[in-house]
């Protein structure tokens, strides 16, 4: 009987979802499917294409992927766990050449952001964003492309006889991505110790402080807060949020009290929480 999950992914092979589901199936044998985008990855697993999916949803430095959790709420999806990555980005190119020689870099958009200060000192570059790290890391050595840098994990150099230049050039090294596990099914764990809701507000004063209150009384940290616009409703949101508990019973009786204050409430999904990236110096498994 042949156990490999398939894991549908944005990006490539050496990406960092790919290093994202090495990470949380280190013990499994899993198979990629590489998507060109984020929608794709959800309609890939809604599909029946592949057992799971695993999609950023926030960065440490750059906030939120807003459009991650209207996808979300799209495709219906639930939530069955989390995984934390330390992001390092290297500038890389093929090998023989020097930082002189670069007249392009290319990569995914929030991964330019997260270097716009050590592009910013090299702005005769042209900075061309991408679908992927590692993908764009792939192109360049696949098409020989001289003059032009990726920039990606070291773990795509690696992969793809890219030359790292110049490493860790993110603003902050303190830069973190937290990742979820998606499937098309809540799956039951006892142990489940966060849950990611969201829910719709009454229209009346007071009911943002009415929610939060209750996770006060029934002892539930709050995580995660995160408003999303409803689309075709002008200046109105959904919340997204994060809780984390100890001891049984806390969450049920919290969502029994949300239902009397909320016009809408979705539970994504109870899982395990990850371990969050708290010692930046100590190297993350790839």
């Amino acid at each position: 009987m042949n156990d490999c999950k398939t894991i549908a992914i944005q990006g490539c092979l050496a990406s960092f979802h790919d290093m994202a589901v090495r990470k949380y199936f280190s013990n499994e044998e899993v198979h990629l499917l590489e998507c060109v985008s984020f929608e794709k990855t959800c309609k890939e697993l809604c599909m029946g294409n592949a057992d799971l999916a695993m999609m950023a949803i926030e960065n440490s430095i750059t906030g939120s992927l807003l459009p991650n959790y209207a996808l979300l709420q799209k495709y219906s999806m639930k939530v069955v766990g989390e995984e934390y990555l330390h992001i390092k980005q290297n500038l890389m190119v093929l090998p023989g050449q020097r930082i002189s020689d670069i007249k392009q870099v290319r990569s995914h958009p929030i991964a330019l952001l997260q270097c716009s200060e050590y592009l910013e000192a090299h702005s005769h570059w042209r900075a061309i964003e991408t679908f992927d790290t590692a993908g764009s890391a792939r192109e360049i050595s696949d098409q020989k492309r001289y003059g032009v840098a990726a920039i990606a994990g070291t773990m795509a150099a690696r992969t793809y006889g890219m030359e790292i230049l110049a490493e860790e050039i993110e603003n902050l090294k303190e830069n973190s991505t937290r990742f979820l596990v998606l499937a098309l099914e809540e799956k039951e764990l006892g142990e489940a110790d966060k849950a990611s809701i969201c829910f719709q507000l009454q229209s009346r004063p007071g009911s943002l402080a009415g929610v939060l209150d209750i996770f006060r009384q029934n002892f539930i940290n709050l995580t995660k807060i995160q408003s999303v616009p409803i689309p075709g409703k002008p200046y109105q949101y959904i919340f997204h949020i994060d809780v984390e508990w100890a001891g049984n019973g806390a969450l049920s009786n919290a969502l029994q009290q949300l239902k009397r204050l909320t016009e809408k409430l979705d539970v994504f999904g109870r899982y395990k929480k990850g371990n969050k990236v708290i010692n930046f110096d100590e190297e993350q498994a790839a």
